[in-house]
């Protein structure tokens, strides 16, 4: 009495199948996109259905059939794809404003194509991907920074934390300096640690060189050397010249270099692939402090040539000092 009940069962779990998987003839094939939405509704809200229904081989056949034309990932992609080409294209036309800005005046009719072009290539991105970052903070500067036609602050203002919000470190960066800088009258300096945080969290070198200042100076937090030295030494790896020329500067006042920052480069296997020419490192303060001012100078900070060319001078000057005093005893010897 079992195997009756079990197929009407079963045939009726096919028969409930095919309203939500119609099945589609050759002749039908070319409308087949028609039925695509309902379909793959129907797949998301019902697998167990799904896979009993991959078991009748005409369903499995119009369902596959179906799919192919339909990938999530890859739409996802084509989109991301196009965002990224049009903001490359916003980001070409304002580094061409900004090579020639210094020469002209900053609402030079001249630049006005440029800036448009810009303006409307990020907006473009928006529209194809709305969920871009860069799109957002690229567009907020244009509204921030450049006279361009139908500039908005109150819009840049908006763009820029959504962008900070949605996780975009360049954003949050942005923001945090600009709740520090342009707000005298409103007690705004939380709100800027909070997204210097965040944006350190992520390793942005500007974030991690503002935040190794306000730990420097003791400025809304407690100060703390160890901490600042260490915002400075992971921005200084990251290329940033101001914070090469900060943590190279305090090697040469004496200060230690912390516990964390010798730990972490021997964990890395940075500073020497030895133990014992690690210690020789971190006891040669003048060696480190040369390495952070050739940083700086190849990212093309006078301060590090300069600072390179006095530590030059003064070990010529000790080199000749030590030569001097010994040439003395010889002479006597002799």
């Amino acid at each position: 009495m079992l195997r009756p009940f079990l197929a009407r069962e079963k045939k009726n779990e096919l028969a409930d199948d095919q309203k939500h998987f119609p099945v589609v003839s050759a002749s039908q094939t070319h409308r087949s996109h028609l039925l695509l939405p309902n379909t793959v509704a129907a797949v998301t809200r019902r697998p167990k259905m799904l896979r009993q229904s991959l078991k009748n081989p005409a369903l499995n056949r119009a369902t596959s059939r179906l799919l192919q034309f339909y990938n999530p990932r890859r739409e996802m992609h084509s989109r991301n794809k196009k965002a990224m080409e049009l903001i490359a294209k916003g980001w070409s036309a304002l580094k061409e404003v900004d090579r020639v800005i210094d020469y002209t005046q900053p609402n030079d009719q001249r630049l006005i194509p440029l800036l448009r072009g810009a303006k409307e290539n990020f907006e473009l991105a928006l529209e194809v991907d709305n969920s871009n970052t860069q799109a957002r903070y690229w567009l907020s500067r244009l509204h921030f920074k450049y006279h361009v036609p139908g500039a908005c602050k109150a819009v840049g203002a908006a763009l820029l934390v959504e962008a900070a919000e949605m996780g975009n470190p360049d954003a949050q960066y942005e923001l945090g300096c600009r709740l520090r800088v342009e707000n005298d009258y409103v007690q705004s300096d939380q709100q800027a640690f909070y997204y210097l945080e965040k944006a350190v969290e992520q390793l942005h070198p500007g974030a991690l060189y503002l935040l190794g200042t306000v730990y420097l100076t003791g400025d809304c937090v407690k100060k703390d050397l160890a901490s600042a030295m260490w915002c400075f030494h992971r921005a200084s790896e990251k290329g940033h010249a101001g914070a090469a020329v900060a943590y190279g500067s305090l090697l040469l006042r004496g200060a230690q270099v912390p516990e964390s920052i010798i730990k972490f480069n021997l964990k890395r296997g940075r500073a020497g692939r030895k133990v014992n020419n690690a210690e020789s490192t971190t006891t040669n303060p003048v060696e480190m402090a040369k390495e952070q001012f050739q940083v700086a100078a190849k990212a093309g900070c006078n301060l590090g040539l300069i600072w390179l060319q006095r530590i030059e001078e003064a070990e010529k000057r000790l080199v000749a000092e030590n030569s001097s005093s010994d040439a003395i005893p010889e002479f006597k010897l002799a």
